[in-house]
């Protein structure tokens, strides 16, 4: 025991983990195991260590001076997705998320595990590229020139892309066509409420959004200005830190969430409106980024108290537009289309016989590092949990039931807008004010798709194997329309449909796909 205290002392790591990590979310874990089926590389595995519960004792472990981190601990710790499922789940109310990101961050001070093209490219993107918008407008105006000069074509057909890693060259096909333009240049900076003002709202445009998804971000201003709300949109904002806070740069975070509140705070914006799940959650938690900041503290309250997403603000805080089934009128009996059905869910029966099966996994797994008691087969309960997904009792009755002409469409959540917002009901609530809409729920459409920022980059097998489930219980719903409300879950699940699908679902933003169906004056 001396000899394990003396080498945690004479490690700098150690050291720094000690001082970073919270002690008390560190001891608020009871180890009860709710976590263990809500995270889903411990259902990939079965291992412990890959679990919230495990990751926990490791850090307290360390922090303890039981053991010494090594590369095995680094790795668990890059391994988590950071989807926070866990959160909601424990009934003690751990900070997981902000114990991961204390980790990573007293990591990235210390590791050696990043060859030099790695270094390169993390100062680059977290210190050149991402906090600098005038660089992410020029980055989206090289990538748009790549995509529409023909550059693209002959850069596939010349069979240069097969030097890439398979998932960066998928990644490549499906990025969606950019632009130097952002939706200020676009549209301005200022726009009116049609009709009786609710509130002034500043829309936090992000920085990879703007460029990439630009007609998202015009697309949110004109549902806002629809619902009632005068919408403002600070030139000064910039990237809102969440890839930072991340990837263990949290001192990066930190300067980007002043730049922003004072950006906000001089607007006079009485709500903070995000169409990024990701974007919003750490938007949200600028309170706790800066607690310890006694200049900022203050105004970080003032602005986390007010970030909304835009499906809440919409539902909640303003007058919901009127949507009709594209290309057709709102029928005179409402937002609902006259003889439509109540949106259907997947069938209750099966969705309560494979959560159950998730549930019933026992939570008594040995130290940090061992393959859990249970599930003695993961693959066993994996494939207990998609059979019951797709079931034909849940799209088939919903087919059954829905008019002949309506349009299905199911909805995958963003794990941060859901976990760390806690906003689920909202977008749904909205897709089933469209007329001619049948919605269909997807089986664990909780559950993370892959993405979780660059995740899905960084970690390809296991992102890659949690989409191949996702997508099973996507395709199980037979919906047209796939919708989320964050631009990584979008491009994940795109991939995942361009692997497994067959053409008829398309993949869309909510508010791309309540925009088509805007009634008004536009």
């Amino acid at each position: 025991m001396a000899e394990k205290a003396a080498c945690t002392t004479s490690n700098p790591l150690a050291q720094k983990l000690k001082l970073r990590l919270d002690e008390d979310q560190l001891t608020n874990c009871m180890r009860c195991g709710f976590c263990l089926p809500a995270c889903p590389t411990f259902r990939e595995t079965g291992i412990e260590a890959e679990s919230p519960r495990g990751r926990i004792a490791l850090m307290k472990a360390v922090a303890d001076g039981i053991m010494a981190p090594d590369a095995a601990f680094e790795e668990q710790m890059n391994h988590c997705l950071g989807c926070r499922a866990c959160e909601p789940a424990c009934p003690a109310d751990v900070k997981y998320g902000q114990l991961i990101e204390q980790a990573r961050d007293a990591i990235e001070d210390h590791t050696d595990s990043h060859r030099g093209w790695v270094k390169l490219a993390r100062r680059t993107a977290f210190k050149a590229v991402f906090p600098k918008q005038n660089r992410m407008k020029l980055l989206g105006g090289a990538l748009g020139f790549y995509q529409r000069s023909g550059l693209q074509k002959i850069t596939r057909g010349s069979g240069i892309m097969k030097l890439f890693p398979d998932h960066m060259r998928e990644m490549e096909q499906i990025l969606p066509e950019s632009s130097s333009r952002g939706v200020i240049e676009r549209i301005g900076s200022r726009h009116p409420a049609v009709g009786a003002k609710v509130a002034t709202v500043g829309l936090f445009r992000g920085c990879l959004m703007d460029v990439m998804f630009t007609e998202t971000n015009v697309h949110t201003v004109e549902l806002l200005t629809q619902a009632g709300f005068e919408v403002v949109i600070p030139d000064t904002q910039n990237c809102c830190g969440a890839l930072h806070a991340h990837s263990g740069e949290a001192d990066g975070a930190r300067s980007l969430a002043r730049g922003n509140i004072r950006a906000f705070r001089e607007a006079g914006v009485d709500y903070i409106v995000s169409n990024a799940g990701g974007c919003g959650a750490i938007l949200t938690e600028y309170d706790h980024l800066l607690h310890e900041d006694a200049q900022w503290k203050d105004d970080a309250a003032w602005f986390a108290a007010r970030v909304k997403d835009v499906s809440d603000l919409l539902v909640n805080f303003g007058r919901v537009p009127k949507f009709a089934e594209r290309g057709r009128a709102l029928t005179a009996g409402g937002p609902v289309a006259a003889g439509a059905s109540a949106p259907q869910a997947a069938d209750p029966a099966a969705q309560a016989e494979a959560s159950a099966a998730v549930a019933g996994t026992p939570a008594t797994a040995a130290a940090a590092g061992s393959t859990a008691a249970a599930p003695a087969d993961i693959g066993a309960e994996l494939a207990a949990i998609e059979d019951a997904s797709v079931q034909p009792s849940a799209a088939s009755a919903a087919a059954a039931s829905a008019p002949a002409s309506s349009v299905r469409i199911t909805y995958q959540d963003s794990c941060h807008l859901r976990n760390v917002m806690r906003s689920s009901d909202a977008p749904r609530k909205l897709m089933r004010q469209v007329a001619g809409v049948e919605y269909v729920e997807m089986f664990e459409a909780d559950r993370c798709c892959g993405s979780a920022g660059i995740y899905n980059l960084t970690q390809p097998e296991m992102a890659n194997q949690i989409l191949d489930h996702k997508m099973v219980h996507a395709n199980a719903t037979e919906a047209r329309y796939l919708l989320t409300s964050n631009p990584g879950c979008l491009l994940q699940m795109k991939l995942g449909n361009e692997r497994h699908g067959d053409g008829s679902m398309k993949v869309m933003h909510v508010v791309d796909f309540l925009h088509e169906r805007l009634l008004g004056d536009r």
